[in-house]
């Protein structure tokens, strides 16, 4: 019979990717055979759903998987998609048909199955196919990954454990900054062990793992990339909003390294000030507009990519420290680093067994 293990999080950004696939190698470590599914497909090209997720492709390369795409990502999960749900397009019946599918091609003589769920606990409620949901469907049980920076993310642990029931294993807090380790250990464990969560990982944060690369920024944002392609495979560690005067900027920016900058697409003196600054590694145009033509010029001769999103300042800063704080998750180096953080600060055997 399969063990089938879904690994949940909080929100975007706490390293589920780097975990799940780190917990299929240490089950494989232990000779044990291995399969791996996302069943719901959000990182996207565009909105009618041509996926770019390159969580399925690591998986396939990495714990030897021979299966297509259709079968490791079933239902892709994008806004035409969900519009088309909203207008009764979709049947629920039929989707979860289609992920048990999958699901029971890919577990076929398989001892041990990692279900990689979804950035948001919510993703799917419009089709009845939440994490819990899928947690249901598959008889598998549910590892929560978690950040915590203050006491209030634990709201946010509760709430998706609520939501898993019986079938929440515990919570694995990632990326855990030293200021907030004792308190995580001392204050927090017991506390939700008290409510019947276990804490079965306090990772601390790895800056061998953190920033995200340019493309990889430019996927999750939805954003489009004005400039040629040199440059996106630079990493980026903070973000600076341009608010201000360009002088000032050109000030500010000139203090940081590793930077993307944020500012409105209409503001020419700020993005020229970034673009004027070494440690800048990336702009990124909120609202939609377009730079003027002077300044796609200067950034190309740079080697700067520019991007451009249609959200506001705010909402893009805060997804984009999301995607920082959860780190480079897509490479083989950050599954071996993630392995041995779990094997040194994690409970494996709470994990996998």
């Amino acid at each position: 019979m399969t063990d089938t293990l879904l690994v949940t999080s909080t929100h975007a950004g706490t390293g589920k990717t780097a975990v799940s696939l780190a917990l299929a190698r240490l089950a494989a470590e232990r000779d044990r055979t291995v399969g791996y599914m996302k069943p719901k497909g959000t990182r996207l090209q565009s909105n009618v759903g041509k996926t770019l997720d390159a969580d399925p492709m690591l998986a396939r390369e990495l714990l030897d998987i021979e299966a297509e795409m259709h079968d490791l990502e079933p239902v892709v999960y994008s806004p035409t998609f969900v519009q088309g749900a909203i207008r009764g397009r979709e049947d629920t019946d039929d989707l979860r048909d289609r992920v048990r599918d999958a699901f029971d091609s890919l577990s076929d003589d398989r001892e041990f199955m990692v279900v990689e769920g979804a950035d948001d606990p919510a993703t799917g409620s419009i089709v009845d196919l939440t994490d819990a949901d899928i947690a249901e469907l598959l008889d598998a049980r549910a590892v929560v990954v978690a950040h915590y920076e203050e006491p209030g993310d634990v709201d946010d642990v509760l709430a998706a454990a609520e939501s898993l029931g019986d079938r929440c294993a515990g919570v694995v807090f990632n990326a855990v900054e030293d200021a907030a380790y004792d308190d995580v250990e001392t204050e927090v464990a017991p506390f939700l062990e008290g409510r019947g969560i276990p804490v079965l990982g306090v990772l601390p944060a790895e800056r061998e793992l953190s920033g995200v690369t340019v493309d990889d920024l430019a996927t999750d944002l939805g954003a489009d990339v004005l400039t040629d392609g040199a440059g996106e495979d630079a990493v980026v560690e903070r973000f600076l909003v341009g608010a201000m005067s360009a002088e000032s900027a050109l000030s500010h920016f000139r203090r940081t390294k590793d930077a993307a900058v944020i500012t409105g697409g209409d503001r020419a003196d700020v993005q020229t000030a970034a673009l004027d600054a070494p440690g800048v590694r990336a702009l990124v145009l909120t609202g939609g507009h377009r730079p003027s033509g002077a300044v796609l010029g200067k950034a190309t001769e740079e080697g700067v990519p520019v991007l451009s999103v249609q959200s506001d300042t705010l909402t893009t800063l805060d997804r984009g420290e999301n995607l920082v704080r959860g780190g480079r998750v897509r490479d083989e180096h950050t599954v071996d680093v993630m392995q041995r953080l779990l094997h040194d600060h994690a409970d494996v055997d709470g994990l996998l067994d």
